[in-house]
């Protein structure tokens, strides 16, 4: 009963044999293996944007902070969710790779960006000139990290006041697949027919052993992504490797069949949990994560019984109070299995 995190499980089978097929003989090194024209082919027909430049990286992180390195100056501000990513889990790299952009923080429920509260931030911004931080940048996580998903027409309606400054727009999506299964929309009609400029293309948390990639609409920035991936220490020597495991999971729909898995798992516990008078479910359940409220002796019941999960946030104080209501975060990948779900449903549900 693993649901600490969908980075937490395995790689597809098919993700590993494709590796193991790359192994053999030789391919040229940093990116011009024949594989990576494959997956450049495979990323442009997917997004339907023939002159779509494709680079892969080893991590989200380096996949946003290279992003957003390019888009936004050292001068200007990044405008994202309080609860994004890019500000809560990356450790200060996108302020590292922009050399010193500021990130403004957003509210709005689910940890999806308020369209109110951009619109009055960016209206509002550098009101001296010189002497303030300059728009830069939007970053929009999809799916976002409270298992929510931004729609088709709010994407669109974020970019555009986005655009109405001429800044431009990224998209972290770490769990990218996960929102296109979600909404049942063309991974198209999700990012640059909305306004999307950049997305970091998510793999590791559905079934890559360690790649994502970016995608760039538009060639104006693609040299300059090379040249700071190089620059930055995220350019792959043996980099087949990377593009084995991308063209494995682009191939017959893989990426998209993993997330359904892990979506379909998500609903059918958050379903199951609905039920127990117990459990309070503290956002939508649109892609593969939940967060749910209950007793504390609810949580020590599932652990003491094998469950694994994160409390959250996960240095929250705990007073050893049975009666305590504490927050958890469940997220469920490809591999999660019914009988791990129906387990956990038991022990919590009837704690």
């Amino acid at each position: 009963m693993n649901f600490k995190s969908d980075n937490s499980g395995p790689a597809a089978p098919q993700v590993v044999e494709a590796i193991v097929k790359a192994n053999e003989g030789y391919q040229a090194s940093y990116g011009g293996d024949e594989i990576m024209e494959s997956v450049t082919e495979g990323m442009r027909k997917l997004f339907d944007a023939p002159d779509a430049g494709v680079f892969l990286v080893s991590t989200g992180t380096a996949a946003n902070a290279l992003c957003l390195a390019c888009l936004c100056p050292s001068w200007a501000t990044i405008y994202c969710h309080e609860h994004s990513h890019v500000e809560e889990d990356e450790c200060g790299a996108p302020e590292f790779y922009t050399g010193g952009a500021k990130l403004t923080l957003l509210d709005g429920k689910h940890a999806k960006i308020d369209k109110g509260a951009l619109a009055s931030a960016l209206a509002s911004a550098a009101p001296v000139g010189v002497h303030n931080v300059q728009r830069g940048a939007l970053s929009i996580t999809n799916a976002t990290e409270h298992g929510s998903v931004y729609t088709v027409e709010e994407v669109a309606g974020l970019a555009e006041l986005a655009k109405g400054y001429q800044i431009p727009v990224h998209m972290d999506g770490a769990r990218f697949a996960n929102a296109v299964v979600s909404l049942d929309c063309t991974p198209a009609a999700l990012t640059w027919q909305s306004g999307i400029d950049a997305l970091s293309f998510g793999g590791t948390k559905n079934g890559l052993l360690g790649v994502e990639a970016v995608v760039l609409f538009g060639e104006e920035k693609c040299w300059e992504f090379e040249l700071r991936r190089k620059r930055g220490g995220h350019l792959f020597s043996k980099h087949r490797f990377l593009s084995a495991q991308m063209d494995a999971y682009l191939a017959n729909g893989l990426w998209l069949d993993l997330a359904r898995r892990a979506n379909r798992s998500a609903a059918k516990l958050a379903e199951g949990l609905a039920t127990a008078s117990n459990v309070h479910l503290l956002h939508p359940v649109e892609a593969n994560m939940l967060f749910v409220a209950m007793p504390l002796q609810a949580h020590v019941r599932a652990m003491e019984h094998g469950a694994q999960y994160y409390l959250w946030p996960p240095n929250q104080p705990i007073l050893n109070n049975d009666d305590e209501i504490v927050t958890a975060r469940l997220v469920c990948n490809w591999s999660t299995s019914d009988s791990e779900i129906e387990q956990l449903i038991d022990l919590l549900g009837n704690s």
